[in-house]
């Protein structure tokens, strides 16, 4: 069996500071990119606040500045996922691809979070072409322009109210009679006069070509007054929630009811020592990248100093 001092799962901004760091103390770590090389960001067209890129920089582009920044000082990337681990006793042991096994004295989990979708062909089918699931990220082109979101829980919410400060007209589909969220975001979404708040709706689709023009909705579906009917969008934002990468991990680690990894407040550590977690699999809050790099930051000199005792 392989042995390594720190072992780094995932290979978003997290994954990857985390290599800069821990390569640049001489810990020779071991990094495997996991599921989608490079993070949710490589399917992301342009990134417009991410520091250091005046100019913007393509979502592909960045995270392979990121990687050729690990390699250069020594970082053992490689691919792969991790399909089992055994966290009961140290070193810590994982297996790749259900065959290798590797085990390490850290462990530094950077596995992220995946959005949930509506599971429409047409949400693959325009990504990066006006659908998005992150408002703060995307909203930025779609000033003065019309855009729907899809959600009505407080995350929603807060980003038809986001994006209302861009664009020039906001939908907010909910499937429900009601919205989910606290009663102050609701009436702030109620009072706001860009936003326009359907109930009772579910998407059925989006038109568009190449990019996003409109979306197939019907209310009431499946009833007898069942309404179907198109609005003209820009842009599609779902706000439905994310599902933390950290279902392997939850036998040993603590999670929250949503299934991020809780660490101890102002750091990234876990309930086990030498153990890490950083990025959006610990963050349920922010989700942006400059915020999973510094993560990947603190994660790698908390386990530098953990080594270093």
């Amino acid at each position: 069996m392989e042995k390594t001092k720190c072992l780094i799962i995932g290979s978003g901004p997290a994954g990857y500071t985390a290599a800069i760091y821990t390569a640049r103390a001489n810990l020779s770590p071991v990094l495997y990119e996991g599921i989608q090389p490079g993070g949710q960001l490589t399917i992301t067209t342009e990134i417009e606040n991410f520091p250091g890129y005046p100019q913007g920089v393509s979502g592909l582009a960045m995270m392979e500045d990121l990687k050729q920044q690990a390699l250069r000082f020594g970082t053992d990337v490689r691919a792969g996922v991790v399909t089992a681990c055994d966290l009961s006793q140290q070193p810590y042991r994982l297996t790749i691809d259900d065959s290798t096994e590797i085990a390490t004295d850290t462990l530094i989990i950077c596995t992220g979070a995946t959005a949930k979708y509506l599971g429409l062909p047409d949400e693959q089918k325009y990504a990066g072409k006006g659908v998005s699931a992150c408002a703060t990220c995307d909203g930025f082109f779609y000033r003065k322009k019309t855009v729907a979101v899809v959600g009505g829980g407080d995350s929603a919410c807060e980003e038809a109210i986001y994006l209302a400060g861009l664009a020039s007209k906001v939908y907010l589909i909910v499937r429900k009679d009601h919205l989910r969220a606290s009663q102050i975001m609701q009436d702030r979404v109620f009072a706001h006069p860009k936003i326009e708040t359907l109930f009772n709706t579910n998407t059925r689709g989006l038109f568009g070509d190449p990019f996003v023009e409109g979306a197939h909705l019907v209310r009431f579906m499946g009833e007898q007054n069942e309404e179907k009917f198109d609005i003209a969008i820009d842009g599609f934002f779902l706000a439905i929630g994310h599902q933390p990468n950290s279902a392997i991990f939850k036998h040993y680690l603590e999670v929250n009811e949503q299934g991020y990894i809780k660490t101890q407040w102002g750091t990234t550590r876990t309930c086990l020592p030498g153990v890490y977690a950083a990025g959006d699999v610990a963050d349920p809050h922010y989700r942006q990248a400059v915020v999973a790099a510094g993560m990947g930051c603190i994660a790698a000199m908390e386990a530098e100093r953990f080594l270093n005792k």
